[in-house]
């Protein structure tokens, strides 16, 4: 099935790397992306706004769309099989997520801070869409995601192969007591809901973020970028 990506940086951005595009969609004239789709031998659909429109569900195209096939998703042995020897392995684990800016935002930090792969559940939660895509500004083809049935075997059979479960809480122990210099996994949770239960009582560790204002949390992906750049801090102390 294909997927319909759209806006001028993500498009040139898709034409500059090694990722497959099937079409360019285009409204108007742009020198610089039709030079890159000749260059990748892209054939170039002229068409209107109204097209482009239609095929997005959405007025910020900016006159540009690619044709894609669906974004891969890979198995849990194979993000595994992703850590490069001698390296602890770093996982995030997302619970029932469903703001696709969210996600796009944790991959684009992901990419950042060295994460192995990302986790996410087949059903009731964000998957890898369109906007996702955007948001992460390419790094939806950098990082490598699984899409499971169950979390909770899933976080099982990680422990099994060495990983250590991390997850938040506002009751938790600061972030920053724990040294993270082992196979981790980080559990973001759902934006209203958090952490399921059955989740945190599978967890090895509950960390928070002290917060010293008036506001009581702090957006899912911007939670995982801290927790990111503390395991970062860690495992590469200057």
């Amino acid at each position: 099935m294909a997927q319909f990506l759209y806006g001028k940086n993500v498009v040139k951005q898709l034409l500059e790397d090694d990722r497959e595009v099937q079409k360019i969609f285009l409204a108007g004239n742009d020198a610089q992306i039709e030079s890159l789709a000749k260059k990748r031998h892209v054939e170039i659909v002229r068409c209107d706004k109204k097209k482009l429109h239609g095929l997005t569900k959405s007025d910020n195209h900016q006159g540009v769309v690619a044709q894609i096939e669906d974004y891969k998703t890979y198995s849990i042995d194979e993000l595994i099989q992703n850590v490069p020897e001698g390296e602890n392995g770093l996982f995030v684990l997302l619970d029932e997520l469903e703001d696709p800016h969210n996600l796009g935002a944790i991959l684009r930090t992901a990419d950042a801070s060295g994460v192995h792969g990302v986790i996410f559940k087949k059903t009731n939660a964000v998957g890898l869409t369109p906007t996702v895509a955007k948001v992460s500004a390419g790094a939806i083809d950098t990082v490598k995601c699984a899409s499971v049935t169950n979390l909770v075997r899933c976080i099982e059979d990680l422990k099994k192969k060495g990983y250590w479960i991390v997850g938040t809480d506002m009751n938790g122990s600061d972030y920053r007591s724990i040294d993270y210099n082992m196979p981790t996994v980080i559990v973001i949770g759902n934006e209203g809901k958090g952490i399921s239960r059955l989740l945190k009582e599978k967890c090895d560790f509950i960390v928070s973020i002290p917060m010293v204002g008036k506001i009581s949390s702090l957006n899912a992906s911007v939670s995982a970028g801290i927790l990111l750049y503390e395991v970062y801090n860690k495992r590469f102390p200057l």
